[in-house]
């Protein structure tokens, strides 16, 4: 005769290690998106003088919908009639994650370095913690202290350790695709849940495109094209393969499991991890107080990301 363990067997214990899981596999996706997300900054700077930031940010989009569409084109025909209900919503998030987005982190990246454009996006969970708060969400005081705590660390970093910023144009404009960032991943929280995650992820990328679409070839006209060699199309496969396919999946997932506040503070991870990319693939040396500053994001993190 088998005796059940009361304490598994329970509903309520069963439903903990679920929401457990869950969690787990939450904060792992979110660690995949960011990590992916630190080489495309490296990438994205590595192409400032070589591809336009537009047609960069069009050639992305162009190559991740041929990467994505064999794995979501019979769900996403399978539910076109939800396409069409839900077609301003799917229009906005794209405006904002897809169109807007990438394209200022390609400006961006023509006068600013990879670390800086790491550590200003690192600002965006800030914006995802306050709006969940401000829409009835509870951060906790431990979530609190740790995204405090990250938030000293990235504008130690952006500061050099002084009282004072002093921004370049590209920053600005890291800046504002750290705005809109955040309001894409916020808006992911509203995402209709009968509509599937590869129907939403091919579906955006489409609409992003085609609203890119005619800066593209304002851009064709104005600055001409760019010269297909290993050094452009490489970084250009690893943003549309990698930086859109693989990790916007990941982190809409990771939303839908543990909220956009919860895997904002893993997203504090990505200025550690363009530092220590930019070094080696780009020559940006990262100094004794950048590593301290790293090490307070990273606490800030650990911290954080516990319930």
């Amino acid at each position: 005769m088998t005796v059940l363990d009361p304490v598994r067997s329970t509903p309520r214990a069963t439903a903990a290690k679920r929401a457990g899981q869950a969690s787990g596999l939450g904060l792992a996706l979110a660690a995949v998106a960011t990590v992916v997300w630190s080489g495309s900054f490296v990438a994205s700077r590595a192409l400032h003088d070589s591809v336009p930031p537009v047609q960069a940010a069009f050639w992305r989009w162009l190559i991740a919908i041929a990467a994505v569409a064999p794995f979501a084109i019979r769900e996403t025909w399978r539910q076109r009639a939800l396409i069409r209900a839900h077609l301003g919503y799917l229009t906005v998030a794209s405006l904002l994650g897809i169109t807007v987005y990438n394209t200022l982190v390609n400006q961006g990246g023509t006068s600013t370095s990879a670390g800086n454009m790491g550590m200003i996006m690192a600002a965006s969970p800030v914006l995802m913690a306050v709006h969940e708060r401000l829409t009835g969400g509870r951060l906790g005081a431990r979530r609190a202290i740790g995204l405090l705590v990250a938030v000293a660390g990235v504008l130690l970093l952006v500061s050099k350790g002084s009282l004072t910023l002093d921004l370049a144009p590209g920053d600005l404009w890291m800046v504002a695709a750290a705005l809109s960032f955040a309001s894409y991943s916020v808006l992911l929280r509203r995402r209709p849940a009968e509509l599937g995650s590869l129907t939403f992820l091919l579906t955006t990328f489409v609409l992003g495109a085609l609203m890119l679409a005619p800066a593209y070839g304002v851009s064709l006209a104005v600055q001409g094209g760019f010269d297909a060699r290993p050094a452009t199309v490489g970084p250009l496969l690893y943003v549309g393969v990698l930086s859109s396919a693989v990790a916007f999946f990941a982190w809409n997932k990771a939303i839908s499991l543990i909220g956009a506040a919860r895997a904002g503070v893993v997203y504090y991870l990505q200025p550690v991890c363009v530092a220590l990319l930019s070094y080696p693939l780009l020559g940006e040396a990262t100094g004794p107080a950048q590593l301290v500053c790293m090490a307070l994001i990273l606490g800030g993190v650990v911290l954080g990301s516990r319930r």
